[in-house]
């Protein structure tokens, strides 16, 4: 799976990346660094804007909110979905027809089993030439939840892991390659098989794992130790609170 995410990069170079037309608000011009980014809180999405036609940033609520959806709750529930069963579940399968986006990260972690078995251990994998990746995923708004705008949500897609990730989690993030998210965002293309494609593990060479300190392990902690070797963290003398 993926539960927790970076985004470290200014803002104001996601649009040169892919996406030579992306329609950049002034709101996203820069962004503060995000070392630690959970469920429910918002993240930003490139999504393609059929009303405007171009690609656009969004701000979405990590944790897909149907739009049948009564409950704010159930979002917590939905922050992935299964490559492999998009077109079959309910919650994601209209979303796949028609509200595909692509959400920019430079790293994700994982948790395994500690040495000794006294807790978990958490990796941050992030990706080797440390540039900004785009990871599957699909967005919804709801506008039974709040009588004055709609809820606009998303969800990460993953895929099998790959050889280098696999030994901490069976799940990844499916990330969409150089090339293939114009396809994938595509307002045209409503093929499940055809994308569904494009969803596969990552090469073995795109990413690299590093032990960090269990800082990361709750939300609240959002600064930039979260992102420290576990070796340097040791060496600075930091003490950390353990979430087992």
């Amino acid at each position: 799976m993926c539960g927790r995410f970076t985004l470290r990069a200014p803002v104001i170079d996601l649009g040169q990346l892919f996406f030579a037309d992306l329609d950049r608000g002034d709101e996203f011009a820069v962004g503060p660094a995000r070392f630690n980014i959970a469920p429910t809180q918002d993240i930003l999405c490139v999504h393609y804007d059929s009303q405007r036609e171009c690609f656009t940033v969004a701000l979405s609520r990590w944790g897909l909110i149907p739009a049948w959806a009564e409950d704010i709750s159930i979002g917590s529930r939905m922050i992935n979905a299964r490559s492999e069963t998009l077109d079959s579940k309910p919650s994601f399968k209209h979303a796949l027809a028609r509200r595909r986006c692509v959400i920019p990260m430079d790293g994700y972690y994982e948790w395994t089993k500690a040495n000794g078995g006294k807790g978990k251990q958490p990796y941050l994998i992030e990706p080797v030439d440390g540039q900004v990746k785009f990871m599957a995923g699909l967005w919804e708004e709801n506008q039974q939840l709040d009588d004055d705008e709609a809820i606009r949500s998303c969800t990460i897609i993953t895929t099998p892991a790959n050889s280098t990730t696999a030994h901490v989690h069976h799940r990844m993030p499916a990330f969409i390659r150089e090339g293939d998210c114009s396809k994938w965002l595509d307002p045209q293309c409503h093929d499940a098989s055809k994308l569904k494609m494009l969803l596969r593990p990552a090469e073995k060479n795109l990413l690299k794992l590093m032990a960090v300190s269990r800082h990361v392990n709750s939300p609240r902690n959002e600064d930039e130790k979260c992102v420290l070797p576990l070796d340097d963290a040791r060496a600075d003398g930091q003490q950390f609170i353990r979430f087992d």
